[in-house]
């Protein structure tokens, strides 16, 4: 240790009797603090509590291992995409609210989905029953597609897609609607989440079991990278992880466990590691702790960097970019006093921009009641606009690179992260640990934690446990019309009497072959959607084939 650092501590220690001597006088509220996930906050830090090489630990923007951003020039250069997450109802009234963001500013298009459709689903079947164009927009075939892209330009938009059991079929349909507007599929830019790994953990929407399930992601990854080459084929998600109440350390290593599985897979099947990585993009929750979000976002960056150099033998720098999308948490908001969701949303936006994410989704503030509104998503999109344009916080790289807090804190996240990533190895990896429900009782004892400490006013919550008012029903909502099912059930009647059915029969029969096989299945279900062939036609083929997975409940 350095004379400096012997000086230091000697000062540091005198500091701490000095404010233990004054805590009779000026106590502090709590007898400890810590993040959300656990980790002890002392009450002060200093270069002390640094460690490791600068270059090792931290090195410079754009270049490994990557924690202070994936470029050079972060934000001076390029502000990160602004989508909204968007899709309710029919594939028309969803054309018109994405035409209605791009108008506003929105700078990418991002698809919800209604719960059948997510399924594999079509509208008119008995289990789609109410939850048609709930959640999202209800898409059966291909003319839903051509309805929902009407007017987009598809070769300057980029559109996210949150599909993930049928995703290789949602993608074909889009591949499908640019072909039919003279556009490439080289063309185009976009992501589809594809992440079948977290649905077995937090979510819940898979068809298949997993064997197969990811034989369809590392089908599409093979394809993409031939056919579609600037887009992202998977969506790697902490965020419902998060939202089914992991803490921060629990979403990274969870999320990047699955990447692992992911990465693994593509190897398996015959991909070099440098030609998947590269279009790997992952998917991240915005939390209510400010700084803890921020340390976890750079800690992600730095892990993954390591993993893809040192365990995959990655030698393209691309390969070990953790690029990533970010939401700010849906699981946050509250029904009472919507409007301070406003401000939630934009601390919570504001950490992943300092963070350094590459496209941002702000909640609206009336998402705990419904589908968001016109005005409450202007709102919502304009608090990134603010963020980007007003604030002054994209005008450096890192702005909070070297806060000492900052850093302790993304080396204890990090470290964290690690011991999780361990434990998922010697369990056999992230399918045999999910297999084994792990995952799941982490996040489900985490959850119970975080609910306990809700509910003992510990964690307080604006309007819930604490700051209570009387208030007024909500108003202007919006609410999905419940005609919407039988005007998709008329369509869906009305286009198995006009399409060609003889070519839907030899274009399913050929589906049913190939997935017998080791075969691409790509192929063949974009030849599917081209004969207009349904979204429950094509998944009911895989079925018989691949069988349905069923959930297995511990008690």
């Amino acid at each position: 240790m350095s004379n400096f650092d012997n000086s230091l501590k000697e000062k540091h220690r005198q500091w701490q009797i000095s404010v233990e001597s004054k805590l009779d006088k000026h106590p502090e509220a709590k007898s400890s603090y810590a993040t959300d996930a656990g980790i002890p906050i002392a009450r002060l830090y200093t270069p002390l509590d640094l460690t490791g090489d600068y270059e090792e630990q931290l090195g410079f923007p754009g270049e490994y291992p990557f924690t202070r951003g994936i470029q050079p020039t972060m934000y001076r250069g390029r502000l990160w995409t602004m989508r909204q997450y968007a899709g309710f109802g029919s594939a028309q009234e969803t054309n018109e609210r994405f035409k209605y963001l791009l108008s506003l500013g929105q700078t990418g298009l991002s698809v919800a989905f209604d719960l059948p459709t997510q399924i594999g689903y079509d509208s008119d079947h008995p289990f789609a029953m109410g939850e048609v164009g709930k959640v999202g927009v209800a898409i059966d075939s291909l003319e839903d597609m051509e309805t929902l892209l009407d007017g987009i330009p598809l070769d300057k938009v980029s559109t996210s897609m949150t599909i993930n059991a049928p995703a290789g079929i949602l993608l074909a349909m889009y591949i499908a609607v640019a072909e039919k507007n003279g556009i490439e599929p080289s063309k185009l830019r976009g992501t589809i989440q594809n992440d079948i790994l977290k649905e077995y953990i937090a979510r819940g929407t898979y068809i298949f079991p997993p064997e197969p399930s990811m034989r369809l992601i590392t089908d599409i990854f093979a394809y993409c990278s031939e056919h579609v080459p600037n887009w992202n084929t998977i969506s790697i998600s902490g965020y419902h992880i998060r939202e089914a109440g992991s803490t921060a350390v629990q979403e990274v290593a969870f999320t990047l466990a699955n990447a692992i599985a992911y990465v693994q897979a593509a190897i398996d099947a015959g991909l070099e590691v440098d030609q998947v990585a590269p279009r790997l993009s992952f998917f991240f929750n915005a939390h209510l702790n400010f700084f803890e979000e921020i340390a976890k976002f750079r800690s992600a960056r730095r892990v993954w960097a390591k993993i893809m150099k040192e365990r995959f033998q990655a030698k393209n720098p691309k390969s070990m970019m953790l690029r990533f999308h970010t939401q700010t948490a849906g699981c946050t908001l509250t029904a009472q006093q919507p409007d301070v969701n406003i401000l939630r949303v934009a601390f919570q936006a504001l950490s992943a921009v300092l963070g350094g994410t590459q496209s941002l989704h702000t909640n609206s503030k009336d998402e705990a009641l419904a589908l968001p509104s016109e005005e409450a998503v202007t709102i919502a999109l304009r608090t990134q606009q603010v963020i980007g344009y007003e604030i002054g916080v994209t005008d450096t790289v890192d702005p909070l690179g070297g806060s000492y807090f900052i850093e302790k804190l993304t080396d204890d996240i990090e470290a964290k992260v690690w011991e999780y990533l361990n434990k998922i190895e010697e369990k056999g990896g992230a399918v045999k640990a999910i297999s084994e429900g792990y995952q799941q009782k982490e996040i489900h004892s985490s959850a119970y934690q975080y609910q306990k400490a809700v509910e003992s006013g510990e964690k307080v919550v604006i309007g819930v446990n604490k700051f209570q008012v009387e208030e007024a029903p909500p108003s202007g909502l919006l609410r999905v019309n419940p005609k919407v099912m039988d005007e998709q059930k008329a369509k869906l009647a009305a286009l198995r009497r006009s399409r060609d059915n003889t070519k839907v029969e030899s274009s399913l029969a050929q589906l049913r072959s190939a997935a017998k096989t080791g075969e691409n299945l790509m192929p063949y279900i974009l030849t599917a959607v081209k004969s207009y062939a349904t979204i429950g036609e094509i998944t009911g083929v895989l079925k018989d084939v691949f069988g349905e997975y069923q959930q297995r409940v511990s008690l």
